[in-house]
């Protein structure tokens, strides 16, 4: 098998000239997202460099502490980004955000490097950061959705939820059919993605890894491994998320805290 190619910097950066396409594609029909698309290439680029960088660095140093510092970093980030992108107030909502986060990334971290990849060491930066980033990454979206149907749920179907209270029924049991629809909306898409993968696409860490010279059947073990720890993991964090929210953000009689004026 073919080992991995280097692409140098002036191959990246003639390649990068086919972004003239798409400017004018935005010229053509004034979609007016020039300056957007510019400002957000320029920063995935300085992003990446910095992130590039400062990775070499952490593979180096290769500490518990360190590792463990980032990860905290990057799951603060993630519940900051999740409830910013609802457009939902912090105050009542980062703390189970972010729990819901770590039970679902935490446990699967160790059982993925402990009993399955077995890194030396086992808290090995080159596997851990980027296995947290993959499952925290691909969890962001899902949980932003099942935060933005579960408050939108109170203003489309309120008259229903103020029957239930009513009828007797508390809060949670008021609130279930909310929860329910907003789990199966959150996870219908890594649903989809998984019943076509490998059939309709080749997804990015299995592309890479065969890019970089990996055999195809060792790359696909990966691929299969990472697909079912995301699925694992955006249950988990959904989940608790949802439940810690109906405990937080609505009374002991039904009232919610916040309503789904919030997010707008």
């Amino acid at each position: 098998m073919q080992q991995f190619i280097d692409i140098s910097w002036w191959q990246l950066g003639l390649f990068s000239l086919t972004l003239f396409i798409p400017f004018a594609i935005n010229y053509r029909y004034q979609l007016s997202i020039g300056k957007d698309a510019i400002l957000a290439i320029s920063r995935m680029v300085i992003q990446l460099g910095l992130i590039g960088l400062y990775l070499a660095f952490l593979f180096e140093l290769n500490n518990l502490w360190v590792n463990l510092v980032w990860l905290i970093l990057m799951i603060g980030i993630g519940a900051s980004a999740i409830i910013s992108k609802a457009k939902l107030p912090k105050k009542h909502l980062f703390i189970p955000v972010s729990l819901g986060l770590v039970v679902g990334l935490f446990p699967l971290l160790m059982l993925l490097t402990l009993a399955v990849i077995q890194p030396t060491p086992f808290y090995h930066a080159q596997y851990l950061i980027p296995l947290a980033g993959m499952l925290l990454g691909n969890s962001l979206s899902a949980n932003i959705v099942s935060l933005q149907h579960f408050f939108l749920s109170f203003e489309d179907k309120w008259p229903e939820y103020e029957a239930a209270l009513a009828l007797g029924a508390s809060p949670k049991q008021a609130c279930f059919g909310f929860v329910q629809n907003a789990l199966r909306k959150a996870l219908a898409p890594i649903l989809a993605t998984m019943a076509t993968t490998g059939l309709v696409s080749l997804p990015g860490m299995m592309t890479g890894q065969i890019l970089g010279g990996t055999s195809p059947m060792i790359a696909i073990k990966y691929q299969v491994l990472i697909m079912i720890a995301i699925w694992v993991m955006m249950s988990i964090s959904i989940t608790l998320c949802l439940w810690l929210v109906v405990k937080q953000s609505i009374t002991r009689a039904g009232k919610p805290l916040i309503r789904a004026e919030s997010e707008r």
